[in-house]
């Protein structure tokens, strides 16, 4: 079994925050396979059903950020889970827009939900850190992540949430190496095609 938690804040307010990636992504994993309706659970909203032969638990904390581990913890105890069995999806404003990194344990890195997770249930569980860029300047970045995705971001930002969801069999699986590829490659542009060889080379 594992728990698969995505990050953010409740309410409509904050639906479509830089902060609340991790929502986004686990409702779009959620949808593309098929788990349960979302009810009331362990403090958040939980999904539950099968992706690659695999029992997931989603669930997306209702305790506001700062809290996330109060959430995390309760469900993990619940279920009977070792910290290696959650998987935590959220932002990361220390890289690119649309970039991904994938690791096990690790610090906080100044994210709010991460070091409430960790005062929980320690550091051993998998991070899924989903770039939405940085404001430039550390006194800009609370308002830059409790701000709306920009029309222009929808350009990357549609295109990975699908690749997370299609390709999170490979990582409810423990192929992070594979799903974090994957999900890259997802968002490369298309390379230009070569024209013929005889059409390069001027020949009829």
């Amino acid at each position: 079994m594992r728990l698969l938690v995505g990050l953010g804040n409740p309410g409509p307010r904050y639906a479509y925050n830089r902060h609340n990636i991790g929502f986004l992504a686990l409702d779009d994993i959620a949808e593309r396979h098929g788990l349960s309706p979302w009810r009331k659970r362990f403090q958040g909203e939980t999904a539950e059903g099968s992706i690659a032969g695999e029992r997931i638990v989603a669930l997306k904390p209702l305790t506001f950020m700062n809290e996330s581990g109060r959430a995390v913890g309760e469900a993990m105890r619940y279920l009977k889970l070792a910290p290696a069995d959650v998987i935590v999806i959220y932002d990361e404003i220390d890289l690119a827009p649309g970039k991904i990194r994938v690791k096990r344990a690790g610090g906080a890195g100044g994210h709010n939900g991460i070091r409430s997770i960790d005062q929980h249930i320690g550091t051993d569980y998998w991070r899924v850190r989903l770039g939405v860029g940085h404001p430039g300047l550390k006194h800009l970045v609370h308002s830059h992540v409790l701000s709306n995705f920009t029309d222009e971001e929808e350009a990357w930002l549609d295109p990975l949430l699908e690749a997370v969801a299609k390709e999170a069999p490979l990582m409810v699986k423990d192929d992070m190496a594979g799903f974090m590829s994957r999900v890259a490659q997802a968002l490369q542009p298309p390379k230009p095609e070569k024209p013929p060889r005889a059409a390069a080379e001027g020949k009829d």
